[in-house]
């Protein structure tokens, strides 16, 4: 397993980089500086990263453009009719029903609370509760609201359907993990890295499995599980870091 360790280090070291952000959604929060505009941002780009990279980049520019490239603003500030140029937005089956709900929600979060991270602790007894117990939580903090769409409830996956959770993950490991090189933000306190669960998705999935680090036959949210804890002998402070090595080797070297 030295070995193995090594060698995924040195992919770290390669894919964590500046380099990486350009071609990836990462790229959509590092237009900004502003902490609420880099959690939105980011949030709406894990939430649609789904399909080609270049696809997913475009629609959050647009939807990013539609904001003012002023996110956290917009939340606060719009009026009825500015949403109505929303009705407009589709991305495969995430639509303006599922947008207009995501705005309406964090419209009402931001005029509360001052960052997004208190969603993902809004049972303040969880301090050190599993990843598993906050993302349960979160999914029914963010779908309380009295006129929450059944049909939007898909596009934020929960350990509670047994998902693997990787949009939402990765989300996570972009606001949490605090390194220098640039990639993460770690503009997040409350969570700690140690806490984060891989995000499980088809090119670290197979790279994982290749690399003999997962057994589970399925894909679910026990297979995420089992990825972190295999990453974790390797960095038990920093599991997810391994993301980079895993998704690199998939993506740009076809491992």
């Amino acid at each position: 397993m030295e070995g193995l360790k090594d060698f995924l280090d040195q992919k770290v070291e390669q894919y964590n980089q500046p380099g990486f952000i350009p071609n990836d959604p990462v790229s959509i929060p590092h237009r900004f500086s502003k902490k609420q505009d880099i959690e939105v941002s980011g949030f709406f780009a894990a939430i649609l990263a789904w399909g080609q990279r270049k696809t997913i980049i475009n629609k959050c520019l647009e939807l990013m453009q539609m904001m003012d490239n002023a996110p956290h603003e917009f939340l606060i500030h719009h009026q009825e009719a500015d949403l109505k140029h929303f009705l407009t937005f589709k991305h495969r089956t995430f639509n303006d029903i599922d947008t207009l709900y995501f705005i309406h929600f964090l419209s009402w979060f931001y005029r509360n609370h001052d960052s997004l991270e208190e969603a993902f602790l809004i049972d303040r007894k969880s301090g050190n509760a599993t990843m598993e117990k906050l993302l349960i939580s979160f999914h029914e903090f963010f779908f309380s609201l009295p006129d929450a769409p059944h049909r939007t409830k898909k596009h934020i996956a929960t350990p509670a359907r047994k998902a693997a959770c990787k949009r939402i993950n990765m989300f996570l490991r972009w606001m949490v993990r605090k390194d220098e090189n640039g990639v993460d933000f770690g503009i997040w306190d409350k969570i700690s890295p140690a806490q984060l669960i891989c995000p499980c998705d088809v090119h670290v999935d197979r790279v994982a499995r290749k690399l003999g680090l997962i057994d589970r036959k399925q894909t679910d949210w026990l297979t995420a599980v089992e990825l972190t804890g295999r990453l974790s002998e390797f960095d038990p402070a920093d599991p997810v870091k391994y993301d980079f090595a895993l998704f690199g080797l998939g993506v740009e070297e076809k491992f």
